[in-house]
């Protein structure tokens, strides 16, 4: 067996520093009424954002059809493109300090 293969293979992992969000598309928000504000805690109660993360991003897959005040930890650049084109507003909530 070669040396290289005997010896322990350990390191720098980054995984546990990393920042995971959970993703949602703007074609979801389209659940949501005209002129809503819509946060984290409206995506978990209509089932968009499920189990545990830093944080949501949302996504600018799909066609957004509605104005709607969006509050999130990140935003794509298409997404907020395409929510700011209707007249509503991106706010990022929810940065840590570290990160």
């Amino acid at each position: 067996m070669p040396l290289i293969r005997r010896i322990p293979k350990r390191g720098f992992n980054n995984v546990r520093h990393a920042t995971v969000y959970l993703p949602v598309n703007i074609e979801a928000l389209n659940r949501f009424d005209d002129g809503a504000k819509v946060d984290e805690t409206a995506l978990r109660a209509v089932g968009l954002a499920n189990g545990r993360a830093d944080g949501v991003k949302i996504l600018g897959d799909g066609k957004l059809t509605k104005k709607l005040t969006v509050l999130a930890s990140a935003f794509s650049a298409s997404a907020k493109a395409a929510i700011e084109g209707l007249g509503g507003s991106c706010q990022v909530v929810g940065t840590k300090a570290g990160k």
